[in-house]
């Protein structure tokens, strides 16, 4: 895979983005993170595609398309999608 694939939208805090980073690293897949804490523009792109909300981790992909705290296997899904 490329060394980066998809942006995941994640604060320091959420515990949920800490695990899917642990899958995503143990499956090798590439990903860039942003803090949305420190990147006010990435929080306006979560809240977008989480309906006004700063839910993390968010997800999106090449295709402009969105996921928000998908698990391993809809993210392995959606790459192989995107091929």
């Amino acid at each position: 895979m490329s060394s980066s694939t998809f942006t995941m939208y994640s604060t320091p805090w959420c515990g949920y983005c800490h695990r899917l980073r642990g899958q995503l690293d143990r499956e090798g897949i590439g990903y860039e993170v942003v803090d949305i804490e420190q990147h006010p523009e990435a929080a306006a792109i979560v809240e977008k595609a989480n309906d006004g909300n700063q839910t993390v981790p968010t997800l999106v992909y090449s295709d402009g398309s969105a996921q928000t705290n998908p698990s391993l296997a809809q993210v392995k899904a959606k790459l192989a999608e995107l091929g």
